[in-house]
């Protein structure tokens, strides 16, 4: 496979499936407020930032994953093989490459539960969206 095979409509609605999971991921809704106390931020701090930076950052990083996720599926992926990917790679990659380094900053396990499990639904959900759009 080629990496001009792969479906880059399917890419980007990918990246931007991620993005909106973490909007609603981090929102006070469900994670927002546990992950700010954990990280040590305000909501002061939160508005004193850039949001094109953060924003803008976070949706190039969602696409250059959604990318690598197309390419390590290949072309036409079963959505059982895709799926279990994106667990392999939020859950086994991801999450577990987050953990080594929580464990040496340490880092609250609350902490790692909300990025990890936000890391592997991401995967889950690109996964998912590349195979049944392939």
């Amino acid at each position: 496979m080629s990496i001009f095979d792969l479906n880059y409509w399917a890419v980007l609605l990918a990246a931007l499936s991620s993005f909106m999971l973490g909007g609603l991921w981090y929102s006070p809704w469900l994670f927002g407020h546990v992950w700010m106390e954990c990280c040590g931020l305000t909501e002061i701090d939160l508005q004193q930032s850039d949001p094109k930076l953060i924003y803008g950052g976070a949706l190039m990083l969602a696409l250059v994953a959604a990318f690598f996720m197309a390419a390590l599926l290949g072309k036409d992926p079963l959505l059982i093989d895709s799926i279990a990917m994106g667990t392999f790679v939020g859950g086994g990659l991801v999450s577990t490459a987050l953990g080594i380094s929580y464990i040496f900053e340490q880092r609250p396990l609350k902490l790692f539960f909300i990025n990890g499990g936000y890391h592997t639904c991401q995967f889950i959900l690109m996964a998912f969206i590349l195979s049944i759009t392939g």
